[in-house]
């Protein structure tokens, strides 16, 4: 080989092989074949995720001379009406039973955050004779289903005088075990070099909990607020044994009555659907950069 061919430089490869193939997130080549595949996947799950609640969304516009169950059925109304909205607010107190589901979702938010955070670093940070026993307590609870011990629930409950009140909602779902357990993990990541470093400091145990731990484990505390909100927001069972008073109604509870005995108007239905599921989405809109970021922080370590 002369000297010349060994300092020539490679030739670029041809413009179609460079086509061929785009690079991932990691630098990556991935293939177009296989590129087009993960697309069809993920267009699949979406349908299968999001199809529903845009199928509810469209129905609660369309009109009641409009046809719901045409063939191929068509996603846009033809003529998008408030109107069943409306209904819903002239069938049932909805903004009653929405303040009140409000109400319980909120307090619910509240007590998991500061309880799951509260445990959760203690169980991490703290040293104690049964440590290990408390988390394996927590791991046991998560394992117990709601059905098995909603009898027990009530009676305490019906015992304390809480019955038909808000705060008999809240209090038995006031600190989850899985929340509990997420807060552990994400505090468990922590670096212990930076707790040390503010105990030689002077800093006390609260200090250090407050203004190094639980600023470092906000994305956690959002994926609890999260999971707390929604699992509030959306029970049904638990309000509907605890409560008789239709003035405490809860939103999923006051929506029930929208069913017809003999005949149920799909679009009244959809419209009140809509309305349980709008807070939702907001919430996890203004908490999604939190939430993913949360995820990580929680489940890297057991």
């Amino acid at each position: 080989m002369s000297v010349l061919e060994k300092v020539r430089p490679a030739r670029p490869a041809p413009a179609a092989t460079r086509e061929r193939s785009v690079t991932d997130e990691h630098g990556r080549r991935v293939r177009i074949g296989e590129l087009i595949l993960r697309y069809l996947l993920l267009t699949a799950v979406l349908a299968l995720t999001v199809g529903p609640f845009l199928w509810q969304l469209s129905t609660s516009l369309r009109g009641p001379t409009e046809d719901i169950y045409s063939s191929p059925p068509t996603f846009l109304p033809s003529h998008p009406t408030l109107h069943n909205y409306q209904r819903v607010a002239d069938t049932i107190p909805v903004w009653d039973y929405a303040l009140n589901s409000l109400k319980v979702a909120t307090a619910n938010v509240v007590t998991n955050c500061v309880g799951s955070a509260l445990a959760g670093y203690a169980l991490a940070r703290l040293r104690y004779r049964g440590r290990r026993a408390a988390t394996f307590a927590f791991v046991l609870a998560m394992l117990v289903p709601v059905e098995g011990i909603i009898i027990a629930q009530f009676t305490t409950m019906r015992e304390l005088g809480l019955n038909n009140t808000l705060i008999g909602v809240v209090l038995p779902g006031s600190i989850g075990a899985m929340n509990v357990l997420l807060m552990r993990n994400a505090f468990r990541n922590l670096p212990y070099e930076i707790e040390e470093a503010a105990y030689v400091d002077g800093a006390n145990v609260w200090q250090r909990f407050l203004r190094v731990a639980l600023p470092s484990v906000k994305g956690t505390l959002a994926v609890v607020a999260i999971f707390a909100f929604m699992g509030a927001w959306d029970d049904f069972l638990w309000p509907l044994i605890v409560l008789s008073d239709p003035s405490r109604f809860t939103l999923t509870i006051g929506l029930n009555y929208l069913h017809g005995t003999f005949a149920n108007d799909e679009r009244l239905v959809a419209a009140g659907t809509v309305i349980a599921v709008a807070p939702l989405i907001a919430l996890f809109a203004c908490l999604q950069r939190y939430f993913f970021r949360g995820v990580g922080e929680g489940a890297v370590k057991g």
